[in-house]
């Protein structure tokens, strides 16, 4: 029997945040599926505002190392999605190299903790600057290339349970990623007559290092009600998600599979939000 070709065989996929956890994950899943890969990652500390350890360059290397490890081929540069000519510059780089570009997984994000009248002018800028305008930024380098390419295609822009349900304690990151619905369902209407669709997923407590468990648990101490307004877990939710379940999604939404959808938003939460 002949081998079945991956449901993404001869596209190009661009990642930001590709350099470890979901977007690695997203970037080796798509690579699996017969996609070439563009990944994007900072490597580098986004603000002092943000406690947990970045990215580094070496996790790039491994990113690359997984995706052509697949049988594909990637072109990746550390950059911050906030710096719209480098993005420019890598789709440019991208469509040079492929010669086309199907799909865009949004994925870079940062996440912070406090409430909302105590945090400082850094905490708020900075997290609605990756995850918002570094989301934008994205779509607006390479939404450009996708039209001219004329092959239609998918975007998945990563929100968050956090983009459908409100939890306190870091509303300058729930506001961003409710930010990110209206950016998705607004360009799902404006790219409807290309061809090209946008959806929006919004995964709930994945085993990342953008999980805090100690800063969260510190907020809790110090307001022990909040605790309340976090979705409960369901019976058969046991622990986090991986990053793979997630991109079980992804490259659902990114193949033909998906193509009666657009503008939707899809929760990746095994149910949280429902309870």
């Amino acid at each position: 029997m002949a081998e079945r070709a991956g449901s993404l065989q001869g596209r190009v996929a661009f990642i930001t945040g590709a350099a470890r956890a979901q977007g690695r994950s997203h970037a080796v899943r798509l690579a699996r599926e017969g996609a070439d890969i563009i990944a994007l990652d900072i490597c580098a500390p986004v603000s002092d505002s943000i406690t947990y350890a970045p990215a580094t360059a070496d996790d790039l290397d491994e990113t690359v190392r997984a995706v052509e490890a697949e049988g594909r081929k990637v072109l990746c540069r550390q950059a911050d999605v906030r710096d719209g000519a480098a993005l420019q510059q890598l789709v440019a780089e991208g469509m040079e190299q492929f010669g086309r570009l199907d799909v865009v997984v949004a994925n870079a994000g940062v996440l912070g903790w406090g409430r909302l009248w105590e945090l400082t002018d850094e905490q708020w800028d900075t997290v609605i600057g990756v995850n918002l305008t570094g989301t934008w930024r994205t779509l607006r380098a390479a939404v450009p290339a996708m039209i001219e390419a004329g092959n239609g295609g998918s975007i998945v822009v990563v929100s968050s349970s956090g983009g459908l349900k409100a939890t306190p304690g870091n509303g300058h990151y729930a506001a961003s990623k409710y930010g990110l619905v209206a950016l998705t369902n607004t360009l799902g209407i404006e790219l409807g007559e290309f061809g090209i669709r946008v959806n929006s997923i919004h995964p709930y407590s994945v085993d990342t290092p953008m999980i805090e468990p100690d800063a969260m648990m510190q907020v809790f101490a110090k307001h022990p009600r909040y605790v309340h307004s976090f979705p409960p877990m369901p019976l058969q939710y046991k622990g986090f998600m991986s990053s793979d379940e997630v991109s079980d999604v992804v490259v659902w939404l990114a193949s033909d599979g998906s193509g009666t959808l657009t503008g939707a938003q899809i929760p990746v939460d095994k149910g949280a939000l429902k309870y």
